[in-house]
């Protein structure tokens, strides 16, 4: 099998797996927003927005792939606009949910498209990604290689594996959890605006990176 990929042009497969692990773990908004959709509308919220994630990384990737990080590198403008955007829309969900009163409808109306674009939004607009994958991806890929568009598919192909795999046992643990503490709503409201001062603090990290 690893004889086959690396046939494709691929080196070290193995160590590619591990380091999608470990960036799958990293907190950030991407893993709030698994935990939030999940903990407001379930195993089918949690997907959607693992679905989302999936779809933004593979947008990203493309973009990275196809030169996008090295114009937004190259014009540092539009790179720090990105960023920007970025951060106001990782504040305005984590105002949302911090001011919003527990158990009232939410500003925009709970169901599971709306968890898909709410993660894809957070995953394409995160400009430090689009330069991760850019930077990334060349280091486990023989770039002269005849067949190194078919490595570039198979490793994202298992970015989206992986991350689906991850976006599953995630759900699964934030439902079991939720189980638990179902009859306490008090806990519930402390995790929930947890969650959006969390939400709050990587926008303000993410503005901040942006004018150092």
């Amino acid at each position: 099998m690893l004889a086959l990929i690396d046939q494709l042009g691929v080196r070290d497969y193995q160590a590619f797996v591990i380091a999608v692990i470990v960036f799958l773990l990293v907190p950030g908004p991407g893993n709030l927003a698994l935990i939030t959709s999940t903990s407001l509308a379930g195993v089918r919220g949690g997907l959607a927005a693992t679905l989302g994630v999936i779809v933004g990384d593979q947008c990203l990737i493309a973009l990275a792939m196809a030169g996008m990080a090295a114009v937004l590198l190259a014009y540092p403008t539009a790179f720090h606009a990105l960023q920007w955007l970025g951060a106001a829309y990782l504040m305005w969900l984590g105002a949302n949910m911090l001011f919003t009163k527990s158990g009232a409808k939410p500003i925009i109306e709970i169901r599971a498209g709306h968890y898909f674009r709410q993660a894809w939004l957070i995953t394409v607009f995160n400009p430090k990604a689009i330069v991760f994958y850019m930077a990334f991806f060349p280091l486990f890929i023989q770039a002269h290689h005849s067949l190194a568009w078919l490595g570039l598919g198979l490793l994202a192909l298992t970015v989206a594996c992986l991350t689906f795999l991850y976006g599953l046992c995630l759900s699964v643990i934030v439902i079991r959890l939720a189980e638990q503490f179902q009859e306490h709503g008090r806990i519930v409201w402390v995790l929930e605006k947890t969650a959006g001062l969390l939400m709050m603090a990587f926008a303000i990290r993410l503005a901040m990176s942006g004018t150092s």
